[in-house]
């Protein structure tokens, strides 16, 4: 296993922080309301932007918009702050998948929630302007149920035609998400269905592609030039690779890899498995990388969303308004991972 540096021990508890899907505010409305903690992470950010993100999140009529994702980015670090303090969840590792290395930056300490926060509205900001210009035949499809033989079967045909593609995503061993041109989704879908697979969706912009190369210098350029990464309190696993991440320098390179790299979570799962990992604590809304086979066969998933927070619990403590470890603040217990 690839890491910055190798500690030499074993990690029990991850906390995955999942990739954005579609979100509405009316599912996460309460949790943002109700809870202390949610509460005061939403004060914050609104202090930083200079504007209400639940508000704007709330008037908003796009499931992707800035505000959507600074919500959706809040509402991880405030649904993994409430895990620590309702369900003693003491994590010794994170990773954050696509948009969830938001968060996971944050809640690491390689950046101070302010700095999360502006990231993440400024980084939305960059990339919707991007693909406003480039790129604009370009989408993103994701199908299941197309094991690797057949997977190369399809990307075959693709070279016999001399068609642009890419592998975006690799979430399962026959859960995939390919680039390509917007033109050749309708033949695409029909292959995948003639395979015995599933075609789930098509997303626009597209994601995690070397084509976008200009994408992540303008964003390395515009957005991350100037800051200043931490080594991280707790360490992270790329979601690319695997690698175990423990420097800042290591964090910035993984977020700006996200623009060009493909996410390979099979690749995150057997780090964590070899780190010792048993338990894996999902927050945020998830209905993709704590419910594939890959990890459901490895890990005991521990599902925190607002829908769990809801729901009553035998003997459970009466919110705080306290959290056990504000995000960006010190780590007061030992962080023991090996390397991968």
């Amino acid at each position: 296993m690839n890491s910055d540096t190798d500690t030499g021990a074993k990690a029990g508890t991850a906390i995955v922080f999942p990739g954005m899907g579609p979100t509405r505010f009316a599912d996460v409305a309460a949790f943002m309301r109700d809870d202390p903690g949610a509460r005061r992470l939403f004060e914050r950010a609104g202090d930083a932007l200079g504007y209400s993100p639940v508000e704007r999140f709330r008037d908003s009529g796009d499931d992707y918009t800035e505000a959507a994702q600074v919500a959706f980015m809040v509402n991880c670090l405030a649904l993994a702050e409430w895990a620590e303090r309702e369900l003693g969840v003491e994590p010794e590792v994170c990773a954050g998948p696509s948009f969830g290395g938001k968060a996971a930056t944050a809640y690491s300490g390689a950046l101070s929630f302010e700095d999360a926060v502006r990231t993440t509205a400024a980084l939305a900001r960059c990339t919707a302007g991007y693909f406003a210009r480039e790129h604009t035949d370009i989408v993103t499809h994701s199908f299941v149920r197309v094991p690797e033989p057949r997977l190369k079967e399809l990307l075959a045909e693709l070279d016999e035609h001399d068609e642009w593609y890419d592998l975006s995503c690799r979430v399962d061993h026959d859960f995939h998400m390919l680039s390509l041109r917007e033109r050749r989704v309708e033949w695409l879908q029909g292959r995948v269905r003639s395979m015995g697979g599933l075609s789930l969706y098509t997303m626009r912009p597209p994601m995690h592609s070397a084509a976008f190369e200009p994408l992540r210098r303008l964003a390395a350029r515009e957005v991350l030039d100037g800051l200043d990464f931490a080594d991280p309190r707790l360490p992270v696993v790329d979601d690319h690779d695997g690698t175990v991440l423990t420097t800042g320098d290591g964090v910035r390179t993984m977020l700006l890899d996200g623009f060009v790299r493909a996410l390979r979570w099979p690749d995150v799962v057997d780090t964590l498995r070899g780190l010792g990992v048993a338990r894996l604590c999902v927050a945020g809304q998830d209905s993709l990388f704590g419910r594939v086979p890959v990890t459901t066969r490895n890990f005991t998933v521990v599902p925190v969303n607002p829908r769990v927070v809801a729901a009553p619990r035998p003997g459970s403590r009466p919110a705080s308004s306290s959290p056990s470890r504000p995000v960006s603040q010190p780590v007061s217990r030992p962080v023991r991972p090996s390397g991968a």
